[in-house]
């Protein structure tokens, strides 16, 4: 078994000044309505233009992203190779729905795919289907509504990026990851996805669905598709989270009066998580996977299988990712024990990436025990530290 409060792997490429900074931080963190008010805080000044890069940049930005672009993550990748970790660059800009927002989107991820693909600290490359088709499309085509003449010339500019992106990575042999949406619009994405695996996952796993465990029909979903793949003899990428939505989840369900898509408690969840590690291993032949989790248990678990089916911790097949800045104990002591890992490293302009640093803060403080055990974990290892001297 891989001890995860080893603290000295987890931090060892931490200074003393570094663990200082993460203890206020997540001691910051610890407390919802400083998070409520830093959100409105962060908001105004945006409104009112006020200069928040500086402050923004040398604190939370620093802690959770690797910079404001590609060139600038650079150290950060190759900080986290020196510990066996490697990188996935995440262009994290979020908030535009017209066609230049869409094409700008869509030449930063064909340029961070293409960089990816010379660097082998950068295993994977990965981008979010609603930052280049909007979601309000994505919605009409969901529900089976008719596309207006100019919805359609307007669908068929973005399947045109979806599939160069999937053409472009296929070509490089560079495994390439896309983000799961909210329920209502995953759909479309999810038939996008089946038609390039078919396309592109002949030889091997180079194109990857993420599936949102928390959702009631995915396992489903996860024995439909790999019944198609072993049908049709071509291979499955997943990536296998827990889900990002989940209050929003339940809150349109209520609005629009249908059943909740989501579990009503953590346990369901984790189960589902877990039933969904132990599927994919079981079907390994076809399936490559990521386990994207925080959860100590269910890396464990996976670890434990691995383990008791002789499969070596770099078999290829087998990669576990956590967000950069978070959750070091399990990346870590992971690596260290010579299995694939990666971080999850967003980056983008400052003021564009204000959502995602917002919703890393409301979800350290709304996750149960997530910001208690970053701060157990720092300071357990700031006494380490102490006693040594």
């Amino acid at each position: 078994m891989i001890a995860f409060d080893n603290t000295l792997i987890a931090f060892e490429s931490k200074t003393n000044k570094d663990i200082q900074k993460a203890y206020r931080l997540f001691k910051l963190l610890k407390y919802p309505f400083w998070v409520r008010v830093g959100k409105i805080a962060l908001q105004v000044a945006l409104f009112i233009h006020f200069p928040i890069n500086r402050l923004v940049k040398k604190n939370i930005f620093e802690h959770f992203c690797g910079g404001e672009s590609m060139l600038e993550c650079e150290q950060t990748v190759k900080d986290l190779d020196q510990y066996h970790i490697k990188t996935i660059l995440d262009y994290s800009a979020e908030g535009g729905e017209t066609e230049a927002d869409m094409n700008a989107v869509f030449a930063e991820i064909s340029t961070l795919i293409e960089h990816s693909a010379q660097d082998p600290a950068i295993p994977f490359a990965v981008f979010k289907p609603s930052g280049i088709i909007r979601k309000g499309l994505l919605l009409k085509l969901a529900t089976g509504q008719q596309l207006s003449a100019e919805e359609l010339k307007e669908y068929d500019r973005a399947r045109q990026r979806f599939v160069a992106l999937c053409d472009q990575a296929a070509a490089l042999k560079q495994p390439l990851f896309v983000d799961a949406e909210e329920s209502w619009i995953q759909p479309p994405v999810d038939d996008l996805l089946l038609e390039m695996m078919r396309k592109h996952n002949q030889e091997k796993a180079i194109i990857f669905n993420t599936i949102q465990l928390y959702r009631t029909d995915r396992l489903k979903y996860l024995s439909e598709l790999t019944e198609i793949a072993q049908k049709e003899k071509f291979f499955i990428g997943l990536k296998l989270v827990r889900g990002a939505y989940l209050e929003k989840e339940r809150e349109r369900a209520q609005q629009m009066g249908y059943p909740s898509p989501v579990y009503g408690t953590k346990t369901e969840t984790d189960t589902s998580f877990n039933n969904a590690v132990e599927f994919c291993f079981e079907h390994s032949a076809i399936i490559s996977v990521c386990c994207a989790s925080h959860n100590e248990l269910s890396c464990s678990l996976l670890v434990e299988l691995m383990e008791s089916g002789k499969t070596p911790p770099v078999d290829p097949h087998f990669w576990f990712a956590q967000l950069f800045g978070m959750s070091d104990h399990i990346s870590y002591n992971l690596a260290k024990a010579g299995y694939n890992v990666c971080k999850y490293v967003p980056y983008g302009p400052i003021k564009s990436v204000l959502p995602y640093l917002i919703r890393r803060s409301e979800e350290n403080t709304s996750i149960a025990g997530q910001t208690g055990r970053e701060l157990r974990l720092i300071i357990t290892e700031q006494k380490r530290r102490k006693s040594i001297k």
